[in-house]
């Protein structure tokens, strides 16, 4: 008997040796497993990084670049002259820079203050009001944003020139984009996530709906309201399709537009590229910097408008 557990005793420790080895095993498997996906995967965001932003370093080392250094049959990737006077061309040529930012300033700050009081006071309608066809009026303004906008961009045009005869002017640039049903339901739902308990207590204290929204509602939804403005300013900065359309002349010309319709040319003809290019990088700027300083209020405030609590 005494022979029979020592036999047992010595089977148990290359057992528990064999399974130990297997467990060793599986997990060095698992980790050369992960160094490799992770190889694949930060291999393939490298090159997609490398693909997004190759564009934009091509623009910056062609807009210090002469002509001829420029017109070369292989193009170079560093500059072997630094061509500073293109930017000075940018300003001083037929592209009038300055009038041109100064138009796209007034239009996106005008319009997005406009936009946001139209934004803020329909939303906490949506929000917090209690009136007869408020879900099917929101459910009508929500079936808009199937349409594209493009389709909307012959009536408009019809309606701003035909009608109102606004040809020209910032009405035109201004008026027919304050409403924006998006911004209208990413607002409604961060109003939403205010508790109902304190508009109650409010109305019980004699507190106007208005004075309501201004001293609660707005202070509670500031990420979300930084948000629509950067975003608003953004598109201003952007639009170029119907800026062509209804403001062609220098006065009230965006510099999307002036941009595209400057002529870059030498006394030889030839297109000069590198000034464009330049003109292109100060356009781009403010926009690169406003993204890189508030990118983290731009997700913060479309986060919280996603939960409704």
């Amino acid at each position: 008997m005494a022979e029979e557990i020592n036999v047992i005793q010595n089977d148990k420790p290359p057992k528990q040796k064999n399974n130990s080895a297997s467990v060793t095993s599986t997990t060095k498997k698992q980790k050369v497993r992960k160094v490799f996906i992770n190889i694949g995967l930060y291999t393939f965001l490298t090159l997609m990084a490398v693909t997004v932003l190759f564009p934009f370093y091509f623009m910056l080392i062609s807009s210090v670049k002469t002509m001829n250094e420029y017109n070369q049959m292989i193009p170079t990737l560093w500059p072997k002259q630094f061509e500073w006077s293109n930017y000075a061309m940018a300003f001083t040529g037929d592209l009038h820079l300055g009038q041109l930012f100064l138009n796209t300033v007034i239009v996106g700050v005008v319009s997005t203050i406009l936009s946001l009081v139209v934004t803020v006071l329909s939303a906490y309608a949506f929000a917090r009001l209690d009136f007869k066809g408020k879900n099917v009026l929101f459910a009508a303004l929500l079936a808009t944003m199937m349409i594209p906008g493009e389709l909307f961009t012959i009536t408009n045009y019809i309606t701003v020139v035909n009608w109102f005869d606004w040809r020209n002017t910032f009405a035109a640039l201004i008026v027919p984009f304050l409403v924006s049903v998006f911004y209208i339901y990413l607002l409604r739902q961060n109003f939403m996530q205010i508790p109902n308990e304190l508009y109650l207590a409010a109305k019980v204290d004699g507190t106007s709906d208005l004075k309501y929204l201004w001293k609660v509602m707005i202070p509670l939804s500031a990420p979300t309201l930084i948000s629509i403005t950067i975003l608003k300013m953004m598109g201003a900065w952007n639009s170029y399709i119907w800026p062509k359309l209804v403001a062609n002349d220098l006065a009230h010309r965006l510099v999307t537009v002036g941009l595209r319709g400057a002529a870059f040319t030498t006394a030889s003809g030839l297109v000069n590229i590198p000034a464009q290019m330049a003109a292109v990088v100060l356009v781009t700027i403010p926009l690169l910097l406003v993204f890189l300083f508030f990118r983290k209020y731009i997700m913060r405030g479309v986060s919280r408008s996603g939960i409704k609590g």
